[in-house]
This record gives C-alpha cells, sequence and structure tokens, in this order.
C-alpha cells in the first residue's frame, strides 16, 4: 500500500537541512568551524540545481513530458540544450548535463567520487563567475561554490562523505517551493544559519537579527506605498541579510536593488544565499566583503564621496576592539564629524563602533533617505563623547524622527537592552514619536538561553503608534525637537511619561489604623538595629591582639 505524504514543503526542507547536519556529525564536523560552509553550499547546490530543472522544463515541453527530465536534457544537441540556455533568466544558474545532482549520483561507485564532487561544484561556481559571484572590496571574486571535502582530514573519508551528502539530496525536490516567497524563505534561511552565528564567532561574531525587529524596521521606513520603483537600499554591516530582505520584500524584489559589505567572510557567503533564495540575484555583484570603516565599497560616480541611497538600514556591532584601524579611521574627519572613540587602557574591546556606523548610515542617506539602526540603548541618554555628540547632532539636526526600545533578551547573543533609531534625511518632522516597547513580549527557551520575543499584535501595536505618532500612557509620547533640547537631549521615552500619583481616601479610623501599623513597624527595626548594634560592641570587646 502506498502512502501519501502529507508533509508540507517547510518540513521537508527542515527535514533536508538536520539530515545534512547529521552527515557533518557523523563525519567529525558537527560544531566543526568550517560546517556552515558545507552546509549552506550543500544547501544552495540542491536549491539551484532543482531551480534550474523547474525553468529549463518551463521552457521546454520535450523536458517538461520526458519521464527524466535529466537524461531527455543529457540527450539534447549543443544547439538545442544552447537555445533553452539562452532563453533561461539571469537569476538562473547555466547547469550542464555534468552539473546536475542525478549524475553524481550515477558515479557515486567511482573511488574518487570526493574529487568528482568538488569539480562538480567549482565548475558551475567557473561557469557562472560573471553573475553568481560576490567580490571584495579588492575586486577579487569570490565563487559560488568551493571545494567542500578538503574539510575531511581523513583522505580516506572524503569520498565517503560526498556520497552520504547526495545521499540526502536525491529524494527531495524544492520544486513546490519556487511558489512561496519572502515568508517561507526567510524562516527556512532562520533555521539554516540558527547554529551558526553565534558570539562564538570571535571579533566579529555575526548577530543575526530577529524576524521581528527586521519586518518593523522595514514597515516603519518603506510605509505600504506600492508606488516605488527603482529603489536601491543599503546595509553597512550586512551580516546575513536579514533586513536587507525584509525591506526589498516589503518594497517588492523587483523595484529595487539591494547594496551590502560586511567585513565578515562567513556573513558573504550566508548573504549570497540569502539574496538567491530571495530572488535577488542581480543585486549579487553589490555584496561586498570587506571593512565599511575603512574601506566602504560604494562610491559616487566621482570614485570619492559615498554613494548615498534611498533606503539604509545596520545591525551594527555595538562594542568592540577596533584599534588597529582606528587611526585611518581618525584620519577622515568629514566621514566621521561627531569623532573616533579613542582607545581606553582597559576593556579595549568596549570601543563604541556602533557610533561610526550611525555617522556612516547618516553620510549615505539620499536628500530624502530614511534610515534605521539598531543600537544599544544606553546611547539614547549619552551626555559625553562621541555617542553624546553624535545624539546632539541628529537631534540639532532633525534628521531622527523615532525611537523603539526593544524588550530585554530580544537578541539571541547579547544580554545588551538595544533600540532602533529611524532618521529621515528631509528633515521635515515636527516632533519625534518615542516608544518603549520594553515590557512587551513573552519569554521563550532556546536551549539554555532565556529570551524574548514579540507577539503578532504588539508588532502591530508598535507599528500603528508609530505611524499615528501617538501618545499612549507608559508606551509612547511624541515630543518636539525643543523639548528633547530641554531633557538634555534624551531620547528615552520613559523620561517623558508623566508620573501618576494614585490618592486613596481614608476615614479618620483607617488613617489611624495604618500610622498605628506603620509606627510599629518602625519601633520593630529599631529594636532590631539596637540589639545589633549591642552584639557588635561586645564583639569588638573580645578581639584581641596576639
Amino acid at each position: 500500500m502506498i502512502v501519501a505524504d502529507t508533509k508540507t514543503i517547510k518540513e521537508k526542507t527542515v527535514e533536508l537541512i538536520d539530515a545534512l547536519k547529521a552527515t557533518c556529525q557523523t563525519y567529525g564536523m558537527g560544531n566543526d568551524g568550517n560546517e556552515y560552509k558545507i552546509i549552506t553550499q550543500v544547501f544552495l547546490y540542491k536549491f539551484i540545481n532543482d531551480k534550474f530543472g523547474y525553468e529549463v522544463k518551463r521552457i521546454s515541453s520535450k523536458l517538461a513530458n520526458a519521464p527524466k527530465w535529466e537524461l531527455a536534457y543529457a540527450e539534447l544537441s549543443e544547439d538545442e540544450r544552447m537555445d533553452i540556455l539562452d532563453e533561461l533568466s539571469a537569476d538562473v544558474p547555466q547547469l550542464y548535463p555534468e552539473h546536475l545532482i542525478s549524475n553524481l549520483w550515477n558515479q557515486q561507485s567511482k573511488g574518487d567520487f570526493d574529487l568528482i564532487f568538488d569539480s562538480t561544484m567549482t565548475d558551475i561556481a567557473d561557469k557562472n563567475m560573471a553573475i553568481f559571484a560576490t567580490q571584495t572590496t579588492q575586486n577579487t571574486k569570490i565563487p559560488l561554490f568551493e571545494k567542500l571535502t578538503q574539510y575531511v582530514t581523513d583522505e580516506a573519508q572524503r569520498a565517503p562523505f560526498a556520497r552520504a551528502l547526495v545521499d540526502k539530496l536525491v529524494n527531495f525536490s524544492f520544486e513546490e517551493a519556487f511558489t512561496q516567497r519572502y515568508d517561507f524563505f526567510a524562516a527556512i534561511f532562520e533555521y539554516l544559519i540558527k547554529d551558526y552565528n553565534t558570539a562564538g564567532g570571535g571579533k566579529y561574531a555575526e548577530y543575526y537579527t530577529p524576524h521581528s525587529i527586521a519586518t518593523i524596521m522595514a514597515r516603519l521606513l518603506v510605509g505600504d506605498s506600492s508606488n516605488l520603483h527603482s529603489i536601491e537600499c543599503y546595509d553597512p554591516s550586512a551580516g546575513t541579510g536579514t533586513l536587507l530582505m525584509a525591506l526589498s520584500h516589503q518594497i517588492g524584489e523587483d523595484r529595487c536593488t539591494i547594496f551590502a559589505q560586511d567585513i565578515s567572510q562567513r556573513s558573504n557567503k550566508m548573504l549570497k544565499l540569502n539574496l538567491i533564495l530571495n530572488g535577488l540575484v542581480s543585486s549579487l555583484d553589490h555584496a561586498i566583503q570587506g571593512d565599511t570603516l575603512v574601506a566602504p565599497y560604494h562610491k559616487s560616480d566621482d570614485g570619492q564621496s559615498l554613494r548615498t541611497f534611498d533606503f539604509v538600514v545596520s545591525n551594527p556591532p555595538f562594542k568592540m576592539d577596533f584599534s588597529d584601524t582606528r587611526e585611518k579611521i581618525a584620519a577622515m574627519p568629514a566621514r566621521f564629524w561627531a569623532g573616533v572613540p579613542t582607545i581606553p587602557k582597559k576593556d579595549i574591546d568596549k570601543m563604541a563602533i556602533y557610533t561610526l556606523f550611525i555617522q556612516h548610515v547618516i553620510n549615505s542617506l539620499k536628500e530624502n533617505g530614511k534610515g534605521a539602526i539598531v543600537v544599544p540603548t544606553g546611547f539614547l541618554t549619552a551626555k559625553s563623547s562621541v555617542a553624546g555628540k553624535v545624539l546632539k547632532h541628529i537631534v540639532d539636526q532633525k534628521i531622527i524622527y523615532g525611537v523603539v526600545s526593544m524588550p530585554s533578551n530580544v537578541f539571541a547573543n547579547t544580554g545588551t537592552n538595544v533600540s532602533v533609531l529611524f532618521f529621515d534625511n528631509s528633515r521635515t518632522a515636527d516632533k519625534v514619536v518615542l516608544i518603549d516597547a520594553s515590557k512587551l513580549g513573552e519569554e521563550y527557551k532556546d536551549g539554555n538561553l532565556q529570551k524574548r520575543r514579540l507577539r503578532p499584535e504588539e508588532i502591530e501595536k508598535i507599528i500603528t503608534t508609530f505611524r499615528n505618532r501617538e501618545a499612549v500612557d507608559d508606551f509612547s509620547v511624541a515630543v518636539t525637537y525643543d523639548e528633547i533640547k530641554a531633557k538634555k537631549y534624551s531620547l528615552a521615552a520613559g523620561q517623558y511619561f508623566d508620573v501618576k500619583i494614585d490618592y486613596v481616601e481614608l476615614t479618620q479610623d483607617e488613617f489611624n489604623a495604618k500610622m498605628a501599623e506603620y509606627s510599629a513597624n518602625l519601633q520593630e527595626l529599631f529594636s532590631q538595629g539596637n540589639a545589633l548594634q549591642t552584639e557588635i560592641m561586645e564583639q569588638l570587646k573580645k578581639v584581641k591582639y596576639d
């Protein structure tokens, strides 16, 4: 009897990811520094293999009607094959018969299968280099795939490892997913990388931005307007691209171009995967690996000044040691108009690098551009140093038009309370909306971590209140720039809330009873204090010099 498979495409995709992770575990690479490369690249290989098959079958009825399209594709003449490839859209990589998973499956018995597997991956990368590569600030091309079996230390285990990976790929198809869009792939991507974006990544550890916060930032920046075209979006600390994906989805993936830069190699690989999954292949060429603060890649036509964008988002590292590059950054006072944090004698890893990213975000806005950046909540009341100068600037220049303070532990890998600053370079706002959402959210356990997440209705509350610029008791205020200055430039919503005193009417007898209770309690405390004083003095008398 044949039992129908009732699992959803999401469930099947999660099972594939788990299976790939289990294979890495079996071959000694569970939690290995290279595991993420294997998982993400093999996942991507499967995705583009199925995407290619899906698209060529739409082009060719001959392939669509064939019992096995892979065999039919291999039997085509060179001219027939090229005609099909010419009709493919640019966001689909061009594969040849030798690149297909079915071809790898048929070669598993060969002793050098690890070499065959690796060469297949690298050949796909070479033949699609023009579109599917990213690059560094030095214009070095980073290919789509690299050799993966090299990460298995025992050479005798490399071929079995490659076979095990292919085994996981053949009984699954992404075709059901190609009708899905952002929400599906955002959830899958988050699950795919959840074990790899941790503070264990070292100096430049990636911090994944929760989907809820990314959504809030995108919706508040873009609004619900569908009349947007040729929009340019930028993230100077892009990480894996969560903020950019949410932003592009809100605008419309076909109506915007993504520009990104991040110092992390790991992030660049994951960002590439994220762009491809979300149909933003045309933006791959703008995804740059390199230090944004020292060498920003995206420049204006003159090649000197920074390129400016319609929307800029960022969730930068908050504090870290950047002493090695501090002097280079300080030599650019026009970019960093509020200054650069000094190198402390102690706690060198606590240099406030986020203040530099705030300045860079503002510098990267078009005349009417909007931006949003995640910062530590402590910034909202900064009084001195670089942070204080930045805070004063964004208020004096009326660039800031909103702040949302998020619940604690909403970020997986940092206990720092965070807020989101919203900028509008048109500088037309007459008031700044300040929202304290710190009391919202529900607690949940993720492994050993106690975290907090916003409920859907709470997300809507934040968005609605912000858009309406409403004053809500103990939640939000809308204040003028002069009011902010009067509060010593504080952007903390709580400092503007009215203090409420509850008065309770008491009878004379109730009043007398309360006072008697207070007197009795105080008398008891005084007695305990006197007894303790006496005891201490007695003990002191017993202390002798030996």
